[in-house]
């Protein structure tokens, strides 16, 4: 896969090759940056961003470990610590000051700390089927398949190693979705063979990470004063109605938008969650 035209890297603070992406020209308006879950990466934003960009200046960006950014050679790095201090680094070089964050699942527990940490530099977040509070069925489901999925041969394969890993919470695409899903999670080597494009030591940093739920809902204290907005996939096994509750009892004016038909996670194509991410943008600065 060849890169984008507006693509640009960015070297870490240790030194590692950070893949993002620019759209747009300087707007007037906070910029959007998109942060993406666990096993994926930026090109889950690519139509969102483009949907965006006449409006605000969009990134997006590959954690370490993903997508184009460089593998990290210590495992142990992989955790949000590191991920949002690559996110500030990223945003400083820039000179951008100030920032809507778009996270998905993993992006958004970093957009969540990300607030603890500069709450000012905040002027939105919306939050992808994730809270400060993860169910445990869901979190063991991705526990079990994270950096174990068979090395597969071909792209019909990876399209059905994706429908296989996440086709019970994404009822209703078609063929052609599965292969767009399949052609974001995969890219092929040297050979022309597909493969994820993951650091496979991302599932050994995952099954050895310890419970941090409480610190995780103190976390989530520092969105009190900062606009968010909640899309929830009804059919989650990480974001279940109990631990949304308690978000919106912690946080009253928290937005919660449900997506019918869609588990862990909404792909934000979805008429509700497009509908529900331009009102939240319209509505800020």
């Amino acid at each position: 896969m060849k890169y984008p035209d507006n693509a640009s890297f960015l070297q870490s603070t240790d030194g590692l090759s950070i893949y993002y992406r620019d759209y747009g020209d300087e707007h007037d308006r906070a910029p959007v940056i998109c942060l993406p879950g666990l096993t994926r990466n930026s090109r889950d934003f690519d139509e969102l961003a483009e949907h965006l960009a006449d409006r605000r200046r969009v990134l997006t960006m590959d954690f370490r470990g993903r997508g184009f950014s460089e593998h990290d050679p210590n495992w142990a790095n992989y955790h949000p610590g590191t991920y949002v201090a690559d996110v500030w680094h990223l945003l400083d070089t820039l000179n951008v000051h100030r920032v809507v964050v778009i996270g998905t699942s993993l992006g958004g527990l970093c957009a969540m700390a990300m607030a603890a940490q500069h709450p000012e530099r905040l002027a939105g977040v919306v939050l992808n089927d994730i809270g400060p509070e993860i169910h445990a069925p869901g979190l063991e489901r991705i526990k079990q398949y994270t950096g174990r999925l068979p090395a597969i041969g071909s792209w019909d394969e990876a399209v059905e190693q994706a429908r296989n890993t996440y086709g019970d919470w994404l009822p209703g695409l078609g063929d052609e979705d599965w292969l767009r899903m399949a052609r974001k999670a995969y890219r092929e080597d040297e050979h022309g063979v597909p493969r994820l494009d993951i650091d496979k030591n991302i599932g050994r940093a995952i099954r050895e990470a310890s419970d941090t739920t409480a610190d995780a809902w103190a976390v989530f204290a520092a969105l009190a004063d900062i606009p968010t907005l909640l899309i929830w996939g009804e059919m989650s096994d990480i974001l279940t109605q109990e631990i949304i509750d308690k978000m919106v009892a912690a946080k009253p004016d928290l937005a919660v938008v449900p997506v019918p038909n869609r588990g862990h996670v909404p792909l934000l194509d979805e008429p509700e969650a497009l509908a529900a991410i331009d009102s939240f943008l319209d509505g800020m600065e």
